[in-house]
């Protein structure tokens, strides 16, 4: 077998991570664990220094309540599939 070298290119990465496609893939992993949790989640999408994050967050007090309670958010990540850490 051959070994293949390649060289990253950072700059390019870092664009990519940041860029409004990456920031719609997040978006939509986010919406739909924010409709797993149930009514009163919500989502927040923005760039980091080096990636686009998009944070899911119980909107109402209603919704806090239950993710203190029975870990919602956890939950419904474990269950859409998104790996956490």
């Amino acid at each position: 077998m051959s070994k293949a070298d390649f060289e990253l290119n950072l700059p390019g990465l870092n664009e990519l991570m940041k860029s409004a496609e990456m920031q719609a893939v997040t978006e939509a992993a986010g919406q739909a664990m924010a409709r797993a949790a149930g009514p009163g989640y919500a989502t927040k999408t923005h760039v980091a220094s080096f990636v686009a994050v998009t944070s899911v967050y119980p909107e109402t007090d209603e919704a806090n309540r239950d993710n203190l309670n029975n870990n919602t958010l956890l939950k419904a990540a474990q269950g859409s599939g998104l790996r956490m850490g």
